[in-house]
């Protein structure tokens, strides 16, 4: 039997109805994601209580600001797991470093972009609620036919030829070979290879492939993009 996945809860608190009206039709078009929505600091409180994955909260606030709703979020034992990505205008570092160390989990300046909190969401989320997949294998050395890689000399060779590939591109070849036919999404691919604290757009993904598809020769169709799915490299047994 298919395990259903359960959406994720979001609690968006800001007092700019346009703003949390943008990320709430966004996230919601997601398909993970449960919203609440709040527009003071009072209801963010109140709303707390229901425990969401996780809370977006604006700084700037009526009533309680962003620094007071969280800082009395952490003194709860109830609410102080949940995790916190503060929302604001302000670009004071001061500001963010004191969102931090209050407590928050990152730290969005305004203006947003709604695909960009999206993706720190989702970021946020794995990392605190342990949602990560368990982390695939990278053998150092593999040998795939006439395609050698040797990740200590960062070194790949095809048919007895040496061929360079910058870091990234590296990276990614040994990432796929290294768990040939098995399929990796794009946001799965973004989180090995560049980090879940970089912000990179799924295209980024993409290009690479490309490029390291030209470097192939031979071997470039062994790379295979499985249509709304991701990328495998092809295991012919």
């Amino acid at each position: 039997m298919k395990k259903i996945k359960m959406k994720k809860k979001v609690l968006v608190v800001d007092d700019e109805k346009d703003i949390v009206d943008i990320l709430k039709y966004n996230l919601e078009r997601e398909n993970e994601f449960e919203v609440l929505t709040a527009k003071n600091g009072r209801e963010a409180i109140e709303l707390a209580q229901t425990i969401p994955d996780l809370i977006l909260l604006d700084i700037m606030m009526p009533e309680l600001n962003g620094f007071e709703v969280c800082k009395q979020l952490k003194n709860n034992s109830e609410t102080a797991k949940i995790p916190v990505i503060f929302l604001t205008a302000k670009e004071n570092e001061i500001d963010e470093i004191l969102g931090l160390e209050i407590g928050a989990d990152d730290y969005i300046s305004k203006p947003i972009s709604p695909r960009k909190v999206i993706a720190r969401i989702k970021s946020v989320i794995r990392r605190t609620t342990g949602d990560n997949e368990k982390a695939p294998k990278l053998e150092e050395n593999i040998k795939f036919k006439n395609l050698e890689i040797d990740s200590s000399s960062h070194s790949v060779r095809i048919n007895n030829n040496e061929v360079f590939f910058p870091k990234k591109e590296f990276q990614l070849l040994h990432f796929l070979l290294s768990n040939k036919g098995k399929v990796y999404s794009r946001e799965i691919l973004l989180n090995q290879i560049w980090g879940e604290n970089i912000y990179v757009v799924d295209r980024t993904v993409d290009v690479h492939v490309a490029k390291v598809r030209e470097k192939l020769g031979d071997y470039s169709d062994y790379i295979e993009t499985i249509k709304g799915l991701g990328y495998r490299f092809k295991d012919p047994r």
